[in-house]
């Protein structure tokens, strides 16, 4: 491979700014994500993205030549050897590549009339895993009030790439309030979901609301749930009946019956 001379040294300026990409204050100053793994590569060739820094090992090239040959022109990868690669990754035992991107801009309209809105969700896999399960449910855009940094690697490596697939518009729990506020008075509907019997009026089965209208699904911290201000703006109540064996479910297992509802809805009509 032609290019700049390999990274030898964990000492490499580049390795330094690199591994500064592990914390959300280094993202932030940067303006820089940080990928591992040949699958968000794959994703990053399917979108078409343009990275800004590409390391790979001898050892991957060797293993992916078909994949090294369809990058586009204008890539310019750096061989790294192992020691340096580790030194840049999170993961104890990367697979041999890693890189950079800007993150994607901010989504001001969902191109679907379908939000999901998280608030205050804290665990980088249950987001990364929500992110894959909205984007494979059509969801339009995903609105984050406060929680865990989607651009961190943990969170990219369970979205499985969605993360960069699917808009996304992250504030405060105040500015979640005010965009639910304001779809609300668009006519949209905002749906909560609570546990079976909650409530002086029993919440309906998720599947009786009608999910091809536009709509909002607000899911809640892992703790603490949808806080109260944020639940009071919601127009409709909706449960996942369960065995009473425990006490709820998690966030990311109770989502994916609910965003894919709407899909059987809309294939059935």
């Amino acid at each position: 491979m032609n290019g700049p001379e390999p990274i030898t040294s964990r000492r490499n300026p580049l390795v330094k700014r690199l591994r500064q990409l592990h914390d959300a204050r280094g993202r932030r100053e940067e303006g820089l994500i940080l990928l591992e793994g040949t699958h968000l590569l794959q994703e990053v060739l399917r979108l078409q993205l343009q990275p800004r820094d590409l390391l790979v090992t001898p050892a991957w090239l060797e293993a992916h030549p078909a994949l090294a040959a369809a990058w586009p022109e204008g890539w310019e990868p750096r061989l790294v050897g192992e020691e340096v690669l580790e030194a840049v990754a999170t993961t104890r035992q990367p697979d041999g590549v890693v890189l950079t991107l800007p993150p994607p801009p901010p989504a001001r309209r969902a191109p679907a009339p379908f939000v999901l809105a998280l608030d205050g969700l804290q665990d980088p896999g249950n987001l990364g895993t929500l992110m894959r399960t909205a984007l494979a449910a059509g969801v339009g855009a995903l609105w984050l009030g406060d929680g865990a940094d989607p651009f961190q690697p943990k969170v990219l490596r369970a979205s499985a790439g969605a993360a960069l697939a699917l808009p996304l518009r992250r504030g405060s729990r105040l500015e979640l309030e005010q965009w639910l506020a304001a779809a609300a008075a668009e006519g949209w509907q905002v749906v909560v979901t609570v546990v079976p019997g909650a409530g002086p009026v029993p919440p309906q089965p998720y599947w009786q609301l009608d999910w091809t209208r536009p709509t909002v699904l607000l899911l809640g911290n892992e703790g603490a749930g949808v806080s109260p201000g944020l639940a009071a703006l919601a127009s409709q109540r909706v449960t996942i009946p369960h065995s009473p064996a425990v006490e709820s479910l998690n966030v990311a297992v109770a989502a994916a019956p609910l965003l894919l509802e709407r899909l059987r809805q809309r294939a059935g009509a």
